[in-house]
């Protein structure tokens, strides 16, 4: 099983990611531009980053989107999302082979595999999707100053799947604004220990860090408790002390599908960290035993896999989806619990 105690798991909501200022000007404000107002107001952020984001539509005048000749007035109330600005940590290029499944001048679309962390942080200086970023792409924003360059989100360590991409600093705000604005269609494949009570269904509550451990999320009810996270899901799949299901996220919540189906008593299989790296449903005979352990060893992560991503796109405005298949592991455990059941039917009962 996989025992490292830590990974990338203390990384910051990807919500963090992009700061949220609200400004009333001075009443006695003289007109200015407001590229060169927000400068001097917003720390690290160019004057370039600032007009990407007005192009993007990220900034606000009296909740209406602006242009970068804007003049600000006294009593405007003024509105910015913008990706976190600069940070002096440096981003050594590495020669990563990566998959990337699309890329244009303004997007790339990378299906990451399971084990890579996203980007620098928490003893995981190297080996990272950022580092092979830097290397492939080298002209992406940021990509001297700042630890994530041209990155708008995140998937765990251990989790397989899509990942989008800004190569330049427009599309980095406009991708980022769907992300604030939780616009982006996010489409998840779990393995859950048991079956959950319906075919399909919402899980909402409030996540936070966990007290006990810092590298795990928790669910509480009470809004004073965390930040609210809403996941969607329906039943692909049965097999009786599994469960496939897909998971819309409207939330993007560290952790959230794991903590979520945790929380209703159908942890991911093989989470270790969510205790889904034991036997929590089946039988008690020897053999059944024995293929969950061969399972574990052949799939020594969490089941969960990063399956569909869609947005606008940054300079078209359409609507694009993108799709990808399971890994060889998530594929051959699903293929090896077909064939169990089929093999062993007259000896299964639903277990929920």
């Amino acid at each position: 099983m996989n025992n490292s105690a830590i990974d990338e798991e203390e990384l910051p909501n990807e919500e963090s990611w992009f700061e949220h200022h609200a400004f009333i000007v001075d009443k006695g404000q003289e007109p200015l531009r407001i590229d060169k107002w927000l400068q001097v107001r917003i720390a690290n952020a160019t004057r370039s980053k600032i007009q990407a984001g007005i192009e993007a539509g990220c900034v606000l005048v009296n909740n209406k989107p602006i242009k970068s000749n804007y003049k600000v007035r006294g009593l405007d109330d003024v509105r910015v999302v913008l990706s976190e600005p600069p940070r002096d940590t440096e981003v050594y290029p590495e020669n990563i082979p990566l998959e990337v499944k699309y890329e244009d001048t303004d997007i790339l679309i990378i299906n990451k595999k399971a084990g890579m962390v996203v980007h620098p942080g928490c003893n995981n200086y190297s080996g990272t999707l950022v580092n092979a970023l830097v290397y492939h792409f080298g002209n992406l924003p940021q990509q001297n100053e700042n630890h994530r360059p041209g990155l708008v989100h995140r998937i765990d360590k251990d989790t397989s799947g899509l990942l989008v991409i800004g190569k330049n600093e427009f599309a980095l705000s406009f991708l980022g604004k769907q992300f604030f604005d939780h616009s982006i269609d996010r489409k998840y494949w779990a393995l859950v220990w048991g079956e959950p009570a319906e075919e399909s269904g919402t899980i909402r509550g409030y996540l936070a860090r966990d007290p006990a451990d810092r590298r795990k999320s928790k669910h509480y009810t009470d809004p004073e408790m965390g930040k609210e996270a809403i996941t969607h899901y329906k039943i692909i799949e049965k097999f009786y002390f599994l469960t496939l299901v897909e998971c819309r996220l409207e939330t993007g919540r560290t952790h959230q599908i794991r903590a979520h189906f945790t929380a209703i008593g159908h942890p991911l299989f093989s989470d270790e960290m969510y205790g889904g790296n034991e036997i929590r449903k089946g039988t008690s005979l020897a053999k059944f035993k024995s293929f969950i352990q061969n399972c574990f060893t052949m799939m020594p992560r969490q089941a969960l896999h990063a399956k569909e991503l869609g947005f606008i796109h940054p300079t078209t405005k359409e609507y694009v989806f993108f799709d990808s298949e399971l890994p060889p592991d998530f594929a051959g455990i699903l293929e090896k619990l077909r064939n169990y059941v089929k093999a062993n039917l007259g000896e299964l009962t639903i277990d929920r």
